[in-house]
């Protein structure tokens, strides 16, 4: 009963700094309004988390988990459907994500960003000790293995042709959305970039070059532009 107290007293801290961090961003946000929103003092907030990267952190993993159980609704939405179906639906659903979290998006975006750049030494012990970064790292990799696994689903049945790995086409893939999600992040949220393009029609594109990448025979030596 303790522990279902306490978890739920963390749960109630995240919505607060979820709504804070929403409405003033990252940066701007203070602990002290995340805690007179939860209605605790600070005393009590920071006996939970102990820094603002401590209740990012669990922001992000909560994110996380909700792009997560998005995926595997996709997967098993679909597991009638054929592999490549089933892989451009879950490309499909991360930039829905994207575009529908924004807070999220910034937030997976960062600890992407630093964990695959080789930057874990800028990390404060505060965060490499948060329960919620390792939680992270254990599951990080998840989304492409479910990735990978759908594309190999699509290699048996015939619907995918590309003679790669699956997870590099995967990986692939995955560059293009990441791309597409940093171009949501800096437009703030516009349903138009700060290239003046509408989103929907780069998501149509991303959408139909990985199909195009799927359905094709390709030999890695001759995909390669000589010097």
């Amino acid at each position: 009963m303790k522990e279902e107290k306490r978890q739920n007293k963390e749960e109630l801290i995240i919505d607060a700094a979820e709504k804070i961090f929403s409405k003033y961003g990252y940066k701007n946000a203070k602990m002290e309004d995340v805690s007179k929103l939860a209605g605790i003092t600070k005393v009590t907030l920071y006996s939970y988390f102990q820094s603002k990267e401590n209740l990012y952190m669990a922001l992000t993993f909560r994110g996380f988990q909700k792009l997560l159980n998005g995926y595997y609704q996709i997967i098993d939405k679909h597991k009638s459907d054929t592999g490549l179906h089933s892989s451009l639906a879950l490309l499909d659903k991360f930039m829905d994500f994207s575009t529908e979290n924004f807070l999220y998006n910034e937030a997976l975006l960062n600890y992407f960003s630093t964990i695959r750049s080789g930057n874990e030494k800028k990390l404060t012990e505060a965060i490499k000790e948060s329960i919620y970064f390792k939680k992270m790292q254990d599951v990080h990799n998840l989304l492409f293995k479910l990735a990978a696994k759908e594309v190999l689903r699509g290699k048996e049945d015939g619907s995918i042709i590309n003679d790669f790995d699956p997870m590099f086409l995967s990986l692939h893939a995955w560059t293009m959305v990441v791309g597409y999600s940093k171009v949501l992040a800096a437009s703030g949220n516009e349903k138009t970039s700060i290239f003046h393009i509408k989103m929907s029609n780069l998501k149509k594109i991303i959408l139909q070059t990985a199909k195009i990448v799927l359905v094709n025979k390709m030999d890695l030596d001759e995909a390669l532009i000589e010097n």
